[in-house]
């Protein structure tokens, strides 16, 4: 419950907030900054709290606008929060590990470390308004729960971030956000992207969940929504991961899309019920993107575009990152060259990107041209249809010095050329028939 409040306090990849709950546990910070830090003083090694300060038969301490605290579990007393937070962490861990120490100032102006006195007041102020419990059943009106480190949903890779790391997730639909998330690959790109992009993006949407692999993106326009509905319209898996609340779709105009992920896929969020998105909160999106999956391919970006911030992060987190190359001279396709350029693999469709990310054997196929006629001739054959001119007769002594041979194996190649309908005879002189004279110039040059 402190986690389910702390997300409308801390914003996403907030690493100061991220090193408090690493440090002190959610149950104690939530009640410093609504108390103050010296209400965070009777929470002892094991989260209880002691019950000087008067609240429910089993010790817990009032919360905000006089709810009592709630008690989480047997064995632990609730700590005051917002409308009733439960004061334990439901695994028995280490939330609220005693008597905070490290504090910026004394007395009442005492604070956190990592934050600046006004920073401090604005968290406080976020932090005596929360109210936990509607929004836990806000997000259970619109089909969505709250999963959080610990969490035998929670995944494991998410950790990679660090103090960055999410709070916890708010999450709609019905699969196993886990289990999706151990198979599965970003496909992110410009939202004002081309038709090219869009075909690409719902190609590599497409063969991936075909594939059997989790396609996750950001539900925007452009190349986000074309890889969702690539996937979607293969039957498979897809997750879109949004910088607001998950129960209010952005953009507006994706709400059915959005709507029909979370009927068959999932729909996942930082940010509590009803909270709306920021430049700054869909930059940060994306680190959960990044972090949450194998792989990232972007597929168009311009220099300055957000994939490229998801791209970079992915690296830095050591998964694979992957971009889909276009025209020289579009604007479009300039970030995506520059990220090739760098540690980024080329990829083309979904068999390269499954080669890259997936288990060992996963191989793409290997790509060639067309094989034509020519191709299946033995070498002696092939250097005397390359000797004769395109255009008019060649004798055989002619034929033989152009193909490096004597004149009897020229005879003989000649007329094994004839069966095959690559040559003809007119009188002395051999020349090609139409279909040698399309195969061995194509683009209809002159020998």
């Amino acid at each position: 419950m402190a986690r389910v409040a702390l997300t409308r306090v801390l914003e996403p990849g907030d690493a100061v907030g991220g090193r408090w709950l690493r440090e002190w546990g959610a149950v104690a910070v939530l009640r410093c900054l609504v108390d103050g830090p010296d209400g965070a003083d009777g929470i002892d090694r094991v989260g209880r709290v002691d019950g000087g300060g008067g609240g429910d038969r089993n010790g817990g301490v009032p919360g905000v606008d006089g709810v009592p605290g709630v008690n989480g579990v047997a064995e632990v007393d609730g700590v005051a929060g917002a409308d009733g937070v439960a004061g334990a962490d439901r695994r028995g861990g280490t939330e609220g590990r005693g008597v905070l120490q490290g504090l910026e100032g004394v007395g009442p102006e005492a604070r956190l470390p990592g934050v600046t006195a006004k920073r401090w007041e604005g968290l406080r102020a976020r932090a005596r308004r929360v109210r936990a419990v509607r929004d836990l059943e806000t997000a259970a009106a619109a089909g969505a729960r709250f999963v959080m480190p610990g969490d035998a949903e929670w995944p494991a890779q998410l950790d990679d971030l660090g103090d960055a790391r999410p709070v916890g997730l708010w999450v709609r639909g019905h699969p196993s956000l886990r289990i999706w998330a151990l198979r599965s690959v970003a496909v992110v790109g410009a939202r004002a992207c081309t038709e090219y992009g869009a075909h690409v993006a719902a190609g590599l949407g497409a063969g991936l969940a075909e594939r059997g692999w989790v396609v996750v993106s950001g539900g925007a326009y452009g190349v986000d929504g074309a890889a969702h509905r690539g996937a979607l319209g293969a039957g498979g898996a897809t997750v879109a991961v949004l910088a607001c609340g998950v129960d209010r779709p952005y953009p507006r105009g994706h709400a059915q899309l959005i709507g029909r992920i979370a009927e068959q896929g999932l729909v996942v969020g930082e940010l509590p019920p009803g909270d709306h998105p920021t430049p700054s909160r869909f930059i940060l999106r994306n680190r959960v993107i990044a972090a949450l999956t194998r792989g990232t391919v972007v597929v168009e970006a311009a220099y300055r575009s957000g994939a490229l911030v998801t791209a970079r992060c992915a690296r830095d987190l050591g998964r694979h990152t992957m971009g889909v190359p276009g025209p020289v001279t579009s604007g479009l396709s300039a970030g995506v060259h520059e990220l090739l350029r760098g540690d980024a693999v080329l990829v083309g469709d979904a068999a390269e990107v499954v080669e890259l990310v997936g288990d060992m054997g996963d191989l793409a196929p290997r790509r060639r041209g067309p094989v034509v006629p020519r191709d299946l001739l033995d070498p002696g054959a092939a250097r005397v249809l390359a000797a004769l001119p395109a255009r008019g007769s060649a004798g055989v002594r002619e034929v033989a010095r152009e193909a490096g041979t004597s004149a009897d194996d020229a005879v003989v190649r000649l007329y094994e050329l004839r069966s095959l309908g690559f040559v003809e005879r007119h009188g002395d002189g051999w020349q090609l028939t139409r279909q040698a004279f399309l195969s061995v110039f194509p683009e209809g040059g002159d020998a």
